[in-house]
């Protein structure tokens, strides 16, 4: 499956003025599989994997010369290393905290080598040694997005579509259908590459489920490497929690009542590090940025990935499939949750993305937009609708309060429409809404 990334990793190839890139993600969201696909395109490919072979961590313990590393990697290795040939790849490089120190000397010494890093807790190797600023650069990988699944289905066309159709443009009522039943049969098995691969070979739901459970086994086996041993417990009761309760405001007391916030709060920065979670955080949303009017104690929780999600809460998939509109209002809170992962899909690579919401708590007026984003040096706000109610009263309390703000934008199973300052999308179309669609359809034509 070719990936939205890899065209950055071409252009990161290609690059006369590229620094050492590392690849930051959860675990099995596709890093090696993208670096493996790159080094297709070299003459040589070299692979590192300081988890499987920790003995290779010894090379960089004399010091951090470039030139001698390579030397004695291609040695031990009994492989060529030639600069502009060669694709250096270094995986799971928090384990060996000097290799990623190192990337700073690759590109002060011998700036002309491709090399790639990778780690699915390298985060935790960052926060320990640092890396120099303006000296390597950053690429975020993350679950593959509905229109990396259609495109793995071979439905170039649709995908195509959903991404070029205005929302004054409504699908015809066949191909609306046919594009939500699609939708619904990705938050099934949600965006996790292997879980994908294995859906569109087999298209079976239970050796899916054993993949995701799998999947689940070795975040909780990660616990250990991450977190003290006192805090493990706190770690795999959130793991655990988190999922009954995302997209709600979030409160400890939600999962326990028997714990406090301090005993907690560490333990969900090390999941958000880890790339299990992210926040969904406060803004006032007066102007921007949205990060500088930001209340951190007021944030909602999306899991990294749909699948994942409902793997853990032991839910029933079937739904999906039978009845999709039904399936849609019964699990509303997963829904709003896979239009956080689809945005955050669609980011920019190079930056981490944050996830705004807004709310207002006042005497008798209690109101909440789903996500805040920006479009155009403007700030609009979006609201998921899982069925078919059409009460929009927070989004248009913000379009009130908030002059500035031109629309707001709905995602729900409805075809596309414009009303009365409201763009309507369906929930396939999250793809259709990003400020760069030049990226996508790049990457479409590409295939």
């Amino acid at each position: 499956m070719k990936r939205l990334l890899f065209n950055e990793l071409v252009n990161w190839r290609d690059s006369s003025s590229r620094m050492p890139l590392l690849l930051r993600g959860a675990r099995q969201v596709g890093k090696t599989h993208l670096v493996r696909q790159l080094g297709e395109t070299f003459k040589n490919y070299v692979e590192i994997n300081f988890e499987k072979t920790p003995e290779l961590i010894k090379i960089f313990n004399q010091d951090l010369d470039p030139h001698r590393i390579v030397r004695e990697v291609s040695l031990i290795l009994n492989q060529r290393i030639e600069v502009g040939e060669t694709l250096l790849f270094f995986d799971e490089i928090q384990e060996a905290d000097k290799a990623l120190l190192s990337l700073r000397y690759f590109y002060e010494d011998m700036p002309a080598l491709h090399v790639i890093a990778a780690g699915s807790l390298v985060d935790f190797a960052i926060e320990r040694v640092g890396v120099p600023v303006g000296r390597i650069s950053f690429l975020y990988v993350h679950p593959l997005s509905f229109i990396e699944f259609l495109m793995a289905k071979g439905l170039k066309n649709l995908a195509l579509q959903i991404v070029q159709q205005q929302p004054e443009q409504p699908f015809n009522e066949v191909i609306h259908d046919k594009a939500l039943c699609l939708v619904a049969e990705y938050m099934a098995i949600g965006g996790m590459p292997k879980v994908v691969q294995q859906w569109v070979s087999q298209s079976n739901m239970q050796l899916n489920t054993t993949v995701l459970q799998n999947i689940k086994n070795a975040y909780e086996q990660d616990f250990a490497k991450y977190a003290k041993k006192n805090e493990i417990k706190y770690v795999d009761l959130l793991f655990k929690k988190i999922p009954t309760v995302i997209c709600q405001r979030f409160k400890y007391t939600q999962l326990t009542t028997t714990l406090r916030k301090r005993e907690l709060e560490p333990a969900l920065h090390l999941l958000e590090k880890a790339g299990i979670i992210n926040q969904v955080i406060h803004s006032i949303g007066n102007g921007l940025p949205l990060g500088a009017e930001v209340d951190f104690n007021k944030f909602k929780l999306i899991f990294l990935d749909v699948g994942l999600t409902q793997a853990i809460l032991g839910l029933e998939l079937k739904d999906w499939f039978i009845n999709v509109p039904v399936a849609f209002v019964n699990k509303g809170h997963l829904t709003e949750s896979f239009v956080g992962q689809e945005l955050l899909a669609y980011a920019n690579p190079s930056d981490r993305p944050t996830l705004y919401c807004w709310c207002r708590d006042e005497r008798g007026s209690h109101a909440e937009v789903d996500y805040l984003l920006t479009h155009q040096q403007k700030i609009i706000p979006v609201e998921v609708k899982s069925g078919h109610g059409s009460r929009l009263q927070s989004m248009r309390l913000f379009l009130q309060v908030h002059p500035d703000s031109p629309y707001g934008i709905r995602f729900s199973i409805h075809n596309y429409s414009v009303f009365d300052h409201i763009h309507s999308y369906p929930l396939y179309a999250v793809a259709g809404v990003v400020e760069n669609k030049k990226r996508l359809l790049d990457y479409i034509s590409s295939k």
